[in-house]
């Protein structure tokens, strides 16, 4: 299943609504909540939606003159608070992005006293397509679910990933085949109990058709280092480096930009096809695909600068449109490029990059404690990047390491007290004792995995890509019908050992974009579809 297709499929039949296209010179609004604003901007932009008559996108809660004029199509999460709003303004279409609950229906109905509503439905995308293979919740201060105390667990965002997973599941028309979940974590299992919850008790999951995928639960404390690792690949140094949201990157007072329409630009892998194929590119690769980009614009420049007749003016027109959109696509990803560049060179990240892969892929505790000291005595690397040295030091040599001292040389290296707090909160979150085996290869199964792993993927190796996250391990022992189920349990009755056909693996807490590339690489290479949280 591809995230984004299913996503905009959707979409698609909200704005192309046989009633909502019935008069064509009546225009249309599109009311949307905060979330449904992120699901749409992810998988269609402003042309598309206006050349589906849609004039105007707004938010449901907004103030604003009555339209009555306007046809308005509804579309946002099946909320308590979302409904409080609806009923104030009733609108005849709307459109909910998961599962009505029967009491939130029967307030709908109820305040609906003059029968303007002509359609209620439920469409199933209630997540954020990524990429093909990629979704998110974005949930802001989803590490709060991971706590050991279900007391001090959001009610809020344990309900939206539960319901994230089960939109998702919906939207693949698919019952899922086993649950499984990281036995050592409470808040993955209780994720896993309540989807498994869920579907028996509503028939709508039932579906018959095929073997339905594995849903593997897994808690972002059990692998604190992969997100604390410099990433090399295309999407995840843009997401890092300069931000990355609905598609969209602020280049605005950045040195290598020259013109406004380049302050911020749009990074889709469905409206960019060379964003597309090189979003997984390491460094490297991506400048010789820039170069390379660059190179055809040039030669297609020249072709444009010959122009010495009427049939040459008339072909020039035929494809200046394509020619110009070519021009800003080139643009944009060499300024991206640059400023790249120049950010990895001003935080010395080549260099925090090779200390950071040591710390996580290799054990040598004097030769990386002397050298952690004399980073963060110097004054060349940034203060953020001197408390990840430290913490990536502290997960690996915890109980062998002087923890004060080392919170001493950051706070004289020009740390804030504040940021010198995490590495306790680090080590009480994600520490030895919190999370599940695996993490530095201790002769455990995930240990002998991880071996055999490293020369099996695709992907450049060198120092700055040795490290291979905790999750690809568990996601290839699931594909290979592997998982212990000592260690894996499952939600419910436990399954007949089987490899699955599909799995949807959901890291409570959030994932990574390292993460994202190397599922992308198992799906490459072995034609097997994944979705990853």
């Amino acid at each position: 299943m591809d995230a984004i297709a299913q996503s905009r499929s959707y979409i698609d039949k909200i704005v192309g609504h046989k009633a909502l296209r019935k008069d064509s010179n009546v225009g249309k609004v599109m009311l949307l909540d905060e979330y449904t604003t992120q699901v749409l901007a992810n998988v269609y932009s402003q042309t598309q939606i206006l050349e589906k008559e849609f004039y105007l996108i707004e938010q449901l809660n907004a103030t604003h003159e009555p339209m009555p004029h306007l046809k308005a199509a509804v579309y946002v999460r099946p909320t308590a608070a979302n409904i409080e709003i609806i009923i104030r303004e009733i609108s005849q279409y709307i459109f909910f992005s998961n599962i009505l609950s029967k009491d939130l229906l029967r307030l709908l109905a109820d305040a609906d006293d003059q029968e303007v509503i002509k359609q209620i439905q439920e469409y199933y995308g209630d997540f954020i397509a990524v990429n093909e293979d990629l979704f998110s919740l974005n949930m802001k201060n989803s590490l709060s679910l991971t706590s050991q105390s279900p007391s001090q667990v959001d009610s809020n965002l344990f309900d939206q990933s539960v319901q994230g997973i089960l939109a998702m599941l919906l939207s693949m028309k698919a019952e899922p085949s086993q649950i499984r979940y990281q036995g050592r974590s409470q808040v993955a299992q209780r994720v896993a109990n309540e989807i498994q919850r869920n579907i028996q008790a509503d028939g709508i999951f039932h579906f018959t058709r095929q073997e339905g995928p594995m849903v593997l639960i897994l808690d972002r404390m059990d692998d604190p280092v992969t997100p604390l690792l410099s990433q090399w690949t295309y999407q995840a140094m843009v997401h890092e480096l300069l931000g990355l949201n609905r598609n969209r990157v602020v280049l605005k007072g950045a040195p290598g930009v020259k013109t406004a329409e380049l302050e911020e630009v749009v990074l889709s892998c469905t409206q960019d096809s060379f964003f597309a194929d090189n979003r997984h590119s390491n460094y490297g690769d991506l400048g010789i695909a820039i170069k390379e980009l660059l190179d055809g614009y040039q030669k297609q420049s020249k072709m444009n600068e010959n122009i010495s007749s009427v049939e040459d003016m008339q072909a020039f027109m035929e494809r200046y449109p394509a020619f110009r959109s070519q021009s800003h696509n080139v643009s944009k990803h060499v300024v991206l490029m640059s400023e790249l560049s120049r950010l990895i060179d001003e935080c010395k990240l080549l260099d925090v990059s090779h200390q950071e892969q040591a710390l996580a892929c290799h054990d040598d505790h004097s030769a990386q404690h002397r050298k952690l000291i004399a980073t963060i005595r110097g004054g060349q690397i940034k203060a953020a990047d001197k408390l990840r040295l430290a913490l990536l030091y502290v997960l690996r040599y915890e109980g062998q390491c002087d923890v004060d001292t080392l919170k001493r040389e950051l706070v004289d290296g020009g740390v804030s007290d504040e940021k010198v707090r995490l590495i306790d909160l680090m080590i009480a979150k994600a520490g030895k004792a919190v999370r599940a085996p695996g993490l530095y290869g201790d002769g455990s199964f995930m240990s002998k995995m991880a071996k055999n792993l490293s020369t099996g993927l695709a992907g450049v190796e060198n120092v700055y890509t040795q490290h291979i996250p905790l999750m690809v391990n568990t996601l290839d022992a699931a594909l290979k019908g592997k998982l212990k189920e000592t260690q894996f349990p499952s939600a419910g009755s436990i399954p007949v050992p089987s490899i699955p056909s599909s799995v949807i693996v959901f890291i409570v807490g959030g994932t990574t974009y390292e993460e994202a590339t190397k599922v992308a690489e198992i799906i490459h290479n072995n034609q097997i579809k994944e979705k990853l949280f």
